[in-house]
């Protein structure tokens, strides 16, 4: 009997999701035709086991014997399934969804999904592929990918995704993540946290309204708020930098301090403890809110601030003698000592940097909502961490940067007006959202640290 010609085992594999695709699309078609169940599952497997067939015949008549023979080491089919695990794990995953949706759904298969589910297997297999031309900057790649996915796959699927009204509220949203998301990248750089930025955000944006209240002038207000979050921020890095490794619970500690010493100030005479009302300057309005204008053009100011804010902190970092310093800390303390680089000068500033923009953050918020809430920073407990590691920084210090924190902010942003444009309530948004949150970083291959490059 004669057998069939041998190939190597990547062209088996490739052969293999040939047919399993062509298998998953014949079953898709059938059940959107209404064909019996048995029929499309018999059809899927004989479309299944020809294509393979087929394939092995026609390619093993231009090709030689399987070269990969060998009996020392791990075998071909192991080799290859731990070079390209993840990939196919998630292309399983793509497939094995989109069938059951369509199965589940009535009305999900249709021209506009299946393009969507092109796009999303293009992702995969450029990620993989393309990726690794990009290992400089292979984070940045991979979450501009990602982020044009999201993207396209909103576009076509929620109506009005891609609109300017919505367009400008995904970045007036992502402005107020990104600038609380300053600070948290500048400590993650010399493999820090600051856990204290959401409570500095309610401090903030409940003591600015308070002092508005009490007559001081709205600049006058602002600058104070302002300077008492860069000094806890000062607070905060003196602490974390004498209790070296304990900057989480430090952070986390003063962080509580300042929610309680907030509302027990603001609430004095008042039965209102954590809010504050009051009138918002009509200045502070324009610059946060969805109808603010920016030199007569209809975008809020505060965009135009998150821009210049970035590209001074990206070629800040990338081309100062004092950003490759906080480069150098963060690979290596003391060999950035023994070239007499102040460990702590810079550790206390980029905590300081923290609370300054945190509490910008919060006063940018109090225009947006028109009211003092102390509870306002809570998301960002989570979001400032998640911005900075689906970008790509390190948490453990010496890579990446805000260029990074940027793309991350706007992965999170095109993700989280999805799941709301889908009609999804808020528990189960939460709990997608973090489902997601864990592959995402998982794809994101990080850069190689910086300390493969010196």
């Amino acid at each position: 009997m004669e057998k069939l010609p041998q190939i190597s085992l990547q062209a088996r594999i490739l052969g293999l999701v040939l047919a399993l695709l062509l298998a998953g699309l014949g079953a898709g078609f059938g059940f959107a035709q209404g064909m019996a169940v048995q029929v499309v599952i018999l059809s899927g497997v004989a479309t299944l086991a020809l294509t393979v067939w087929a394939w092995r015949y026609v390619i093993g008549q231009f090709v030689e014997g399987d070269p990969t023979s060998s009996t020392e080491g791990p075998g071909a089919l192991r080799q290859t399934w731990l070079a390209y695990r993840w990939p196919l794990i998630g292309l399983a995953l793509v497939l094995a969804a989109f069938l059951l949706l369509s199965l589940t759904i009535e009305g999900f298969f249709n021209i506009w999904n299946i393009i969507s589910l092109v796009i999303l297997l293009a992702i995969l297999v450029l990620t993989r592929t393309l990726g690794r031309q990009f290992q400089q900057n292979r984070s940045a790649f991979i979450g501009i990918m990602v982020l044009a996915g999201l993207f396209s796959v909103g576009s076509m699927n929620i109506e009005g995704f891609s609109s300017g009204n919505n367009i400008k509220s995904m970045l007036l949203f992502a402005s107020f993540l990104g600038i609380a998301s300053v600070g948290q990248t500048l400590v993650a750089l010399l493999g820090g946290l600051d856990l204290s930025i959401p409570f500095i955000i309610g401090g903030a944006n409940v003591g600015l309204l308070y002092l508005i209240g009490l007559g001081v002038p709205p600049w006058l207000a602002t600058l104070i708020v302002l300077f008492t979050g860069a000094l806890l921020g000062v607070i905060n890095g003196l602490l974390s930098y004498r209790l070296q490794g304990q900057a989480l619970i430090v952070t986390l500690g003063t962080g509580f301090a300042i929610s309680g010493g907030v509302q027990i100030v603001t609430s004095i005479g008042s039965a209102y403890s954590g809010n504050v009302f009051g009138t918002v300057p009509a200045w502070l309005s324009n610059i946060s809110a969805m109808n603010g204008t920016t030199f007569g053009l209809p975008f809020p100011p505060v965009i135009l601030i998150w821009a210049v804010i970035a590209v001074i902190l990206i070629l800040g970092l990338r081309t100062t003698v004092y950003g490759r310093y906080l480069y150098a800390l963060g690979v290596n303390r003391t060999s950035a000592s023994r070239v007499m680089i102040s460990e702590m000068r810079y550790w206390v500033i980029m905590y300081a940097l923290s609370g300054f923009f945190a509490a910008l953050t919060g006063g940018l918020l109090l225009g947006w909502s028109g009211g003092g809430f102390i509870g306002v920073g809570d998301q960002y407990l989570f979001l400032t961490l998640a911005a900075v590691v689906v970008g790509g920084t390190s948490l453990l210090g010496g890579a990446g940067g805000y260029g990074f924190t940027v793309i991350g902010v706007l992965v999170l942003q095109v993700l989280s007006s999805f799941l709301v444009g889908i009609g999804l309530d808020f528990k189960w948004q939460q709990f997608i959202f973090g489902l997601l949150i864990l592959p995402m970083v998982a794809l994101y291959a990080r850069s190689p640290h910086i300390r493969t490059q010196i």
